[in-house]
């Protein structure tokens, strides 16, 4: 594939990521949202170049699923599960009686 149309799928996968990652667990990023956004799609776009340069053009298949990998991964460093639990949380917590 062409570096334009890699880029293009690589941008999707960051914002699919940063997206699925507010939606499933919005408590542990509590900034403001293009921040996550912004997260996932730069990480997405140099995890994906990187990848394409490291692997030489071959394996386009394996290059998504690093670049989706990558992704992933820096994009939750930015949760913070330590605040969700003082914000309170999806889960409901037992009272004693």
């Amino acid at each position: 594939m062409p570096l334009p149309v890699e880029a293009v799928v690589f941008a999707l996968i960051g914002l699919l990521a940063a997206a699925a990652a507010l939606f499933l667990v919005p408590e542990y990023y509590p900034m403001a949202r293009g921040l996550t956004i912004g997260t996932g799609l730069v990480s997405a776009l140099l995890s994906g170049v990187i990848t394409r340069i490291t692997l030489a053009n071959g394996h386009p298949a394996t290059t998504v699923l690093i670049t989706l990998v990558c992704t992933g991964l820096l994009t939750s460093v930015l949760a913070r599960p330590d605040l969700a639990t003082k914000h309170g949380s999806h889960r409901r917590r037992r009272h004693a009686a």
